[in-house]
């Protein structure tokens, strides 16, 4: 697999549910470029804000300085949490052209007309079932991490796990980070 080396301002917008971690995992990807000095903005949206709900998280990286303050409408990656959202065609509106989707899914989901013709690469990796595995219980947002790390390039496999125990400590952190390698190792990518 291929890793794309940021060379530029990169959007990443998450998705999932009101209580699956979703903006703890866009922080967590925001702390692990700042230790590696790249310029990061971390920030969620929210409907109704209760447990269950959708949500929507963003983490925007450089490696220079930027003052763009926007919520993030075309992202160059799309991270969808929750499983039960990968059919919802508007996860995907405002991909850019060439954009990359990492998906949480136990099977090889279909290439249907829910993908955008924007994506250039879609990657898929059972997050609930690492998560069980690891957390025993389905949170896959420190999972999905491990797989963007290897896919993309962003941060370093290394970088998130200096930035986990900023969140975790004691067992809790070293199941983390074994779910987090675990899918970094096991990320596959759609033909």
């Amino acid at each position: 697999m291929m890793q794309a080396v940021a060379t530029k301002l990169t959007d990443v917008r998450f998705h999932g549910r009101g209580g699956q971690g979703v903006v703890t995992a866009s922080r967590i990807l925001a702390e692990a470029a700042i230790l590696e000095n790249k310029w990061v903005h971390a920030f969620p949206t929210f409907g109704p804000e209760r447990s269950g709900a959708p949500v929507a998280a963003f983490t925007r990286i450089s490696p220079e300085k930027f003052s763009v303050k926007t919520q993030v409408y075309n992202p160059h990656v799309i991270v969808v949490i929750d499983p039960s959202l990968v059919r919802r065609p508007e996860v995907y509106d405002g991909l850019v052209e060439k954009g990359t989707i990492i998906i949480n899914s136990a099977t090889k989901p279909d290439q249907d007309d829910f993908f955008p013709k924007t994506a250039e690469k879609i990657f898929y990796v059972n997050g609930n079932e690492i998560a069980e595995k690891h957390l025993g219980r389905p949170i896959a947002n420190t999972v999905m991490l491990g797989a963007l790390a290897k896919i993309t390039g962003l941060v370093k496999l290394e970088s998130l796990i200096k930035a986990l125990g900023s969140y975790f400590s004691g067992e809790v952190l070293e199941k983390n980070i074994a779910a987090i390698k675990e899918a970094h190792e096991k990320v596959v990518q759609l033909e």
